[in-house]
C-alpha cells in the first residue's frame, strides 16, 4: 500500500510534464496556420487599398477649359467701379442729394469762419475803444468835462455820456431826487442795446454746431442707402460694389463734424469775448453815475443850479 501511494505521488508530477509539452506541442502546430491565415487575410484586403490610392484619369480638357465667374459677377467691370477714392473724386462720384449735403456743409463751414473774422475784429476793436474810454472818464473830474472830451466819438463809452448829460437836461426845473435812477435806466438800456449789436451774427454759430452733424448724418444714411440698392441691382455680394457708396456716405459725415467742431468752438470764444466786453460796458456805465454823483453832491449840475 505503501508502495502504491508512493507511485501515485511520483506520477503526479510526471503527468503535470506531459501535460505541460502536449500544450506546448498544440500551440507550435496551431501557430503556422494562424499566421497563414491572417496573411491570406491581408493579401485580399491589400488590391482595393491600392485600387483607392491610384488617381483617377484627369479629364483631357480639364486644364484648358478657364473657369467662369458667378453670373451676378458678369455685370460688374473694372470701368464701372471709380478707381479715385479721394475726397474730390469720391465727391464727383457721389450722388446728387449726397452732394448737396456737402456743398450746404461747407458752406455752412464757410460762414463759420467769416463769422469768426469779422466778429474778431469786431469785438477786439470795441474792447479798445471802450478801454481808451475808461481812461478819458476815470481822469476827467465832472460829467461835463467828459462829454468834451468825448463829444467826437461814437462809441458805446460817449453814448452813455451823451445820454447821462441829455437825462440832466430834460430833468431841468425838477426835483433831483429821481435824476440818479432815471440816467441808471438809460444807461442799462444802452448797455443792453450794445450787448446786443456786438452779438449779432453769433447765433448762427449755435445753430451751425447743433445741426451740421445730423445734416451729415442724413447724407450718410441717403448714400449707404444707395449702396445697398446698388448691391441688389447687381446681384452681387462684391464688396467692391458697396465700398465706394460707404466712403462717400461716410465723406458727408466727415463734413458735417468739419463744420460743427469749428463752430461750437468759435461759438464759445465769441461768447466769452462778448461777455468780456459787457463787462467792460458796465465799467463804464459805473464810471458815469459816479461822476452824475460827484455833480450832484457838489451841485455844478444845471439842475441844481436851477433848483437854487
Amino acid at each position: 500500500m505503501r508502495a502504491t501511494r508512493l507511485r501515485r505521488k511520483w506520477l503526479r508530477p510526471r503527468e503535470m510534464i506531459v501535460l505541460m509539452i502536449a500544450v506546448l506541442l498544440t500551440i507550435s502546430l496551431l501557430s503556422p496556420a494562424a499566421v497563414a491565415q491572417s496573411s491570406s487575410a491581408s493579401g485580399e484586403q491589400s488590391p482595393p487599398a491600392n485600387a483607392a490610392a491610384a488617381p483617377e484619369p484627369a479629364l483631357p480638357n480639364a486644364a484648358t477649359k478657364p473657369v467662369e465667374p458667378p453670373t451676378g459677377e458678369q455685370s460688374i467691370g473694372g470701368a464701372l467701379l471709380p478707381h479715385d477714392l479721394s475726397p474730390w473724386g469720391m465727391f464727383q462720384h457721389a450722388d446728387v442729394i449726397v452732394k448737396a449735403v456737402m456743398v450746404g456743409l461747407a458752406f455752412a463751414s464757410l460762414v463759420t469762419w467769416t463769422v469768426f473774422v469779422a466778429k474778431g475784429f469786431e469785438l477786439r476793436g470795441a474792447r479798445g475803444r471802450v478801454r481808451k474810454a475808461q481812461r478819458i472818464l476815470a481822469g476827467a473830474t465832472t460829467l461835463s468835462r467828459a462829454a468834451e472830451q468825448l463829444q467826437d466819438r461814437t462809441d458805446a463809452a460817449s453814448q452813455f455820456v451823451q445820454a447821462a448829460v441829455q437825462e440832466v437836461g430834460l430833468s431841468a426845473n425838477m426835483p433831483i431826487d429821481g435824476l440818479k435812477e432815471r440816467i441808471a435806466l438809460q444807461l442799462e438800456r444802452l448797455e443792453l442795446a450794445n450787448s446786443r449789436k456786438i452779438s449779432r451774427g453769433t447765433g448762427v454759430l449755435a445753430t451751425i454746431g447743433s445741426t451740421a452733424p445730423f445734416v451729415g448724418l442724413f447724407g450718410t444714411v441717403w448714400g449707404i442707402m444707395n449702396s445697398f440698392i446698388g448691391i441688389s441691382n447687381a446681384h452681387t455680394t462684391n464688396l467692391a460694389v458697396v465700398a465706394p457708396g460707404i466712403a462717400e456716405a461716410l465723406l458727408a459725415t466727415a463734413f458735417g463734424l468739419v463744420a460743427a467742431i469749428p463752430a461750437v468752438v468759435i461759438y464759445n470764444v465769441l461768447a466769452r469775448s462778448t461777455a468780456h466786453y459787457r463787462a467792460l460796458l458796465g465799467d463804464v456805465s459805473a464810471q458815469v453815475m459816479r461822476l452824475v454823483s460827484r455833480d450832484l453832491d457838489r451841485g455844478k449840475l444845471r439842475l441844481g443850479l436851477a433848483a437854487e
